[in-house]
């Protein structure tokens, strides 16, 4: 069982505009700021960005490698983006076990959660939960 305090494996990878520019395509948002290099360094960004979901997509790729079935039924994640992730960037899913709850059906187990960048700057900070029912 887990306990407070536990970091969960870290996922890193390298965001590129083909994959920002896929997952516009997969998920339908072509805002110019994810999409449109001319328009989007016009923006105070200067240049494009990747969507947010497409990066918050990797903190349940970490609680999924980490509980499996157990989060796909019961697993809860709330999130703020906190700061842009670039063409380029390199970004890097983490997690710490920040309590354990014992239950009737197993434990309830709260991570705080995040994603920071190669350049330090967090673009992602929440909390998941998940129930890891006994076996």
């Amino acid at each position: 069982m887990m306990e407070v305090g536990t970091e969960l494996r870290p996922i890193t990878r390298k965001i590129e505009q083909a994959n920002i520019s896929a997952y516009a395509e997969a998920s339908g948002d072509f805002n110019p700021i994810h999409i449109d290099e001319e328009f989007a360094r016009t923006t105070r960004f200067g240049g494009t960005i990747a969507h947010g979901m497409l990066i918050a997509a990797m903190l349940s790729e970490l609680m999924a490698a980490e509980f499996a079935g157990d989060w796909v039924n019961s697993g809860q994640i709330k999130i703020r983006l906190r700061s842009p992730v670039k063409p380029g960037d390199t970004v890097t899913a983490h997690g710490e076990v920040t309590r354990v709850r014992e239950e009737t059906d197993g434990a309830r187990i709260t991570c705080s959660v995040g994603i920071r960048t190669d350049k330090g700057d967090s673009a992602i900070t929440g909390n998941a939960t998940v129930v890891v029912s006994r076996k």
